[in-house]
C-alpha cells in the first residue's frame, strides 16, 4: 500500500478523528485544531496558549479536546471555546490521546512512563481515576463489544480493558505484545485488527489480537504519529507523520503530513 498525500503545511499533526464529512486533528506545537476534506481543502481553529493534543466527539456534535500541558479538557461549539474540566489534580503527567464513549464519556490518558493513568470524564463533569499503573498511555479506541483498548507507547504493547455500566475499567488484558516500536495512535477495523501508528519503527502497521502483523505501511525515514479510519464507508486510512518522534525539536517547523491510503476492512467502534 502507497499512500497518498492529501495535505501538509502544519507542525505536528495528533488525535485524528473523522467527523461530519471531514478529518479533524490537532497541530500540537502549531496551537491549532485543523480539519481537512477529501479533496484537501483544509480550515483552522487557532488554540493560543494551548498544545493541543487528543480528540472526541460529545453526541451532541461539541469537540472535546486535551489541551497537554495545561493539563485541561476544553470544548468546542463551533463557535467558542471553554474549558470544561481541569484534570492537574488527578494526573501525574501532562495529557494525551483521547477517546469518548456513546455516552459523552471521555477517556483521557496521562502520559507518564511509568505510573500513567487513564481519567474518565463524564457527560455531568465528574472525573474520575480509572485505570492506573500504564506505560505512557496513548492511543485508544472503543470496541463494539464495550472494550477500551490502549496504546502503551514505552511498553510496547496494547492493552485492553472492559467498560462497566458505570464507565470504570477491569479485566485488564493484553491485546498484543512485543511491538516493533512504541505504538503512538491506534484505529480499529471491522474484523477487530488495530491499524497501529509504530513511531520509531517509521511504519504504521495493522494488528490482530495476539500481536500478528497482516499489513504493513512503511514511511521511510518518515515518523508514524497517528491514524484513523473514515472517508465513505469508512474504508480511507489517514495516516499522520512527522519527521521526528520527539515533538520539542520541531517547534517552529512546518514539516508533518497527512496522507491516505484506502483499505479493504472498514473502521469500527469509536472514534
Amino acid at each position: 500500500m502507497i499512500p497518498a498525500p492529501l495535505a501538509n503545511g502544519f507542525c505536528f499533526g495528533e488525535g485524528p478523528r473523522w467527523f461530519e464529512g471531514m478529518l479533524w486533528f490537532s497541530d500540537m506545537l502549531g496551537e491549532a485544531i485543523h480539519t481537512v476534506t477529501l479533496d484537501g481543502s483544509m480550515t483552522t481553529v487557532a488554540l493560543p496558549g494551548h498544545a493541543p493534543s487528543g480528540l472526541g466527539f460529545r453526541p451532541d456534535g461539541s469537540l472535546l479536546i486535551n489541551s497537554t500541558q495545561r493539563r485541561e479538557v476544553l470544548c468546542y461549539d463551533g463557535e467558542t471555546v471553554t474549558t470544561c474540566a481541569e484534570l492537574a489534580a488527578l494526573v501525574p503527567a501532562d495529557l494525551g490521546d483521547m477517546v469518548v464513549d456513546s455516552r459523552g464519556g471521555a477517556y483521557i490518558g496521562s502520559q507518564a512512563r511509568d505510573g500513567g493513568v487513564i481519567v474518565r470524564l463524564g457527560p455531568d463533569g465528574a472525573a474520575t481515576v480509572v485505570a492506573d499503573d500504564l506505560e505512557f498511555p496513548n492511543g485508544m479506541v472503543i470496541t463494539p463489544r464495550g472494550r477500551l483498548i490502549v496504546a502503551e507507547s514505552t511498553a510496547r504493547r496494547l492493552t485492553s480493558f472492559e467498560i462497566d455500566a458505570d464507565g470504570g475499567l477491569r479485566d485488564r488484558r493484553v491485546f498484543a505484545d512485543g511491538l516493533e516500536g512504541p505504538p503512538d495512535g491506534i484505529t480499529l477495523d471491522s474484523d477487530g485488527a488495530i491499524w497501529v501508528s509504530m513511531t520509531l519503527a517509521c511504519q504504521f502497521a495493522r494488528i490482530t489480537e495476539g500481536g500478528t502483523v497482516t499489513d504493513r505501511i512503511d514511511l521511510g525515514d518518515r515518523t508514524a504519529i497517528a491514524c484513523t479510519l473514515g472517508g465513505p464507508e469508512r474504508r480511507v486510512l489517514f495516516l499522520l507523520s512527522s519527521t521526528d518522534a520527539y515533538p520539542q525539536r520541531l517547534i517552529g517547523t512546518k514539516l508533518s503530513r497527512l496522507d491516505t491510503v484506502t483499505v479493504a476492512v472498514p473502521g469500527a467502534g469509536r472514534p
